[in-house]
């Protein structure tokens, strides 16, 4: 029987009316009973939580409640805890409802049995093998998930990276009896045959460099087995030539002949020239501007070309540099620069001209290695009390020159080299010089740095440095300012100027009397040097934080150092090219010391 109209409008109207006196507003959810992991999953996996904040009607909301024991259920089992006992509890108050979930995780799953196997020539390999043993969860532990597939996908990639490009899964199984909290595995590889490294193309989008330079950093034969870490290898060896802008290796099975997969490697050159300009500001040398260009390739010898100038009020430095790709030994450079240096400060008057040749290489991914042969021409002074007194007296110059070889290895081992929170890297260096066989005097010098970095928790990082610097010469007065060591300034002993800790002479200015005054001291280098750091970070605002530090050492002639020490605080800002630091820090040693202030950017290696 139809309604006339006006009693099906009143009919509609009621039903809606009655609809709206029923709605709720879905309130908070609290889940008690279980650790934060599991508590995280039961959340993002409700309804409930879906729906908070939203009207709903009331049997909805029943709907959801009803759904949250069956949800928070199968969120658990990813754990390991297939058994849990549930409460879901509802109180209502002022037309919203809250929702409590207790739970009681039980007893978990755990394996019983694992059968876990490589069948094929894959079984044989000790890499494989290794990782079979390692394959998590084992019997008796907790069935867990994550862990399980994480281990599964770990042997499937392990299987492509050595080449088994046919492996395939002839069992994949897992069985939970519910009854006995057990789960029996059963996961089987079958490896098939292992292939082989065949041809290697080189592929140029616009040729800039000779496919035989190339094909050096091929470093294994055709034939040889297959192995991922082989191509990635290449791959970094490209990229450190910084002659291209995109680099594409791309392993083809599909095409392999005779068990050898071909490598094809497409190349696109990288913009050749570089420019670089800036301007720069130091307190000692005063407003100046850098200007730099680089040729990425010279030739399709792979020759490179650096020129930098930095001119400064003060302080100028020009440095021409030269390189050729190596690949004997160690992939690397042939290098020749020359470098002209030229500072006329209230601290000295010194120019030197250097020339260096070296030949750097990747010793490992974490160690770097460069030996070099330099030729020093140096000259320099010191104001002296006299010529303070007569600004028309000329400075007594002495001048030296040095032949010398050099070695120096670097090594870093990170998490990350812009930012790192776990790790240490540092550095050494050797060099010495023999009296009459190109130098002045004889000398042998040793130079090591080296920095810990320490997480501390999700915001927070702990660094250690330290330092230290031994000479040994008989003639430390023939020893020109470069090669000797200082102390003090932004990264040494933070709280004293630059170079302003060690050994130094008294500086005289005449005031407008015409009387000469004491004004201060100049470092004149030192036979040693000893520092160290502690500092810790805190960032409370994303990639904003804070950081306080101590710093403290010397540079010293003597057998036994004059300790200095230095404490601050810090701003920092985690940029994209590195931590910008700006640090306010004082020396402990004179109670009349300034604060000083320092700004840095820049990766930590």
């Amino acid at each position: 029987m139809r309604l006339p109209h006006r009693i099906a409008a009143i009919a509609a109207l009621s039903f809606l009316f009655a609809g709206a006196a029923h709605a709720v507003t879905v309130g908070a959810v609290e889940i008690l009973g279980l650790d934060e992991d599991m508590t995280n999953n039961v959340r993002v996996s409700l309804s409930l939580v879906d729906a908070a904040g939203q009207e709903v009607s009331g049997r909805r909301m029943g709907y959801l409640v009803r759904a949250a024991e069956d949800e928070t259920r199968e969120a658990l089992e990813p754990f390991g805890f297939y058994s849990p006992v549930i409460e879901v509890e509802r109180s209502r108050e002022n037309g919203s409802v809250s929702v409590t979930i207790r739970v009681d995780a039980g007893e978990p799953v755990r394996v019983r049995n694992a059968d876990i196997a490589i069948i094929g020539e894959g079984g044989q390999d000790r890499y494989l093998q290794s990782d079979l043993d390692d394959f998590t969860p084992s019997p008796g532990a907790i069935f867990n998930h994550a862990d399980y597939e994480d281990s599964k996908i770990r042997i499937s990639r392990r299987l492509t990276e050595r080449g088994y490009f046919d492996a395939d899964f002839s069992s994949r199984r897992v069985e939970v009896t519910r009854a006995q909290n057990a789960a029996d595995i059963e996961l089987v590889w079958t490896s098939g045959r292992r292939y082989d490294m065949g041809p290697t193309r080189f592929e140029q989008t616009r040729p800039i460099i000779r496919d035989e330079l190339l094909e050096r950093l091929v470093y294994w034969d055709e034939g040889d087995y297959y192995h991922q870490g082989r191509i990635d290898r290449l791959r970094t060896s490209l990229a450190r030539l910084d002659y291209f802008g995109d680099i594409e290796i791309r392993p083809e099975p599909d095409a392999a002949i005779d068990g050898r997969v071909p490598v094809n490697v497409k190349l696109t050159p990288a913009k050749r020239n570089i420019y670089t300009a800036g301007l720069s500001y130091g307190t000692d040398s005063g407003a100046g501007v850098r200007l730099g260009a680089e040729r990425r390739y010279v030739n399709s010898r792979g020759h490179k070309a650096l020129a930098q100038l930095d001119y400064a009020q003060k302080r100028k430095t020009l440095t021409l540099q030269y390189r050729i790709p190596a690949f004997a030994w160690r992939d690397g450079w042939y290098t020749i620069s020359a470098q002209g240096y030229d500072e006329q400060t209230d601290y000295i008057d010194t120019r030197r001209i250097e020339l260096v040749g070296s030949r750097s290489g990747q010793y490992s991914p974490q160690v770097d290695l460069v030996a070099s042969l330099h030729v020093l021409r140096e000259r320099w002074a010191y104001p002296t009390r006299d010529e303070a007194a007569d600004p028309a007296t000329p400075l007594a110059y002495r001048y030296a020159t040095f032949t010398f070889p050099s070695v120096r290895a670097e090594y870093v081992n990170v998490d990350d080299r812009i930012f790192p929170t776990s790790g240490a890297g540092g550095s050494l260096v050797l060099r010495s010089g023999l009296e009459g066989a190109g130098s002045d005097a004889s000398f042998a010098q040793l130079h090591a740095r080296a920095s810990t970095f320490k997480g501390m928790g999700e915001n927070g990082r702990l660094i250690l440095r330290a330092e230290a610097g031994y000479t040994w010469t008989s003639a430390l007065v023939d020893m020109p300012p470069s090669l000797r060591f200082y102390a003090g300034g932004d990264r040494s002993i933070r709280g004293y100027e630059w170079r302003e800790v060690g050994p130094r002479i008294t500086r005289y200015e005449e005031d407008e009397d015409g009387v000469l005054r004491e004004t201060g001291y100049l470092a004149t280098g030192a036979r040693n040097v000893v520092t160290a750091s502690v500092e810790y970070e805190r960032y409370f605002f994303g990639d904003w934080g804070a950081a306080v530090f101590v710093d403290s050492g010397s540079a010293f002639d003597s057998t036994s150092p004059d300790w200095h020490t230095g404490v601050g605080i810090g701003a920092r800002w985690r940029s994209p090219v590195g931590p910008l630091k700006l640090d306010i820090a004082r020396g402990l040693d004179d109670p009349d010391s300034p604060f000083t202030v320092g700004l840095s950017i820049g990766a930590e290696f």
